[in-house]
């Protein structure tokens, strides 16, 4: 009778098939425990598990909300600080705000504001007038003389003082 020896020889290969189908799943289990433990330690939870509600309730909802503007129609005129002959500034100005609450406000009160943006305008240097600089300078200055006046008169601030025309002579 004779032998045979190819039996012996697939029952080998299918142990370590079976031992690297093994050792497979192991790891990438191992690999899925550790992101998930990650993912708990720091806080973020499990994806579909959990309180949803707190991460709808951190939705800010933002809205367009517009710039509304006001033209003061007249310009401002006002002699200005400078040496040598006398200096003239002439200003036509704008504000701008989102809540038209307050542009309503500055034109309830436009003749104390044009006053106070005149006795602004006038305690400016020639010199100061004619850089960006000083003219950016006066706009700041005369935003914070016009929110001043609409604070004591318990009203809404103007976000923004615009230059239509700027001459200065």
């Amino acid at each position: 009778m004779a032998e045979n020896s190819a039996p012996e020889a697939t029952p080998a290969k299918k142990g370590k098939l079976k031992l690297i189908i093994l050792i497979t799943v192991a790891v990438i289990l191992a690999i899925a425990l550790s992101v998930a433990g990650t993912l708990w330690l720091l806080g973020g939870g499990l994806p579909g598990m959990g309180d949803d509600t707190q991460a709808e309730d951190d939705v800010v909802v933002e809205t367009f909300v517009p710039t509304a503007y006001l033209n003061i129609e007249k310009a401002l005129v006002t002699t200005v600080q400078g040496e040598g002959p006398q200096r003239y500034a002439q200003a036509y100005v704008a504000f701008s705000a989102t809540d038209p609450q307050a542009l309503a406000a500055a034109k309830l009160h436009m003749p104390l504001i044009r006053s106070q943006l005149v006795m602004v305008l006038g305690s400016s240097s020639f010199a100061e007038l004619q850089t960006p600089e000083g003219r950016q300078g006066l706009a700041e200055n005369m935003l914070v003389t016009i929110n001043q006046v609409l604070e004591q008169e318990g009203e809404p601030s103007v976000n923004q003082v615009l230059f239509r025309n700027f001459v200065v002579q």
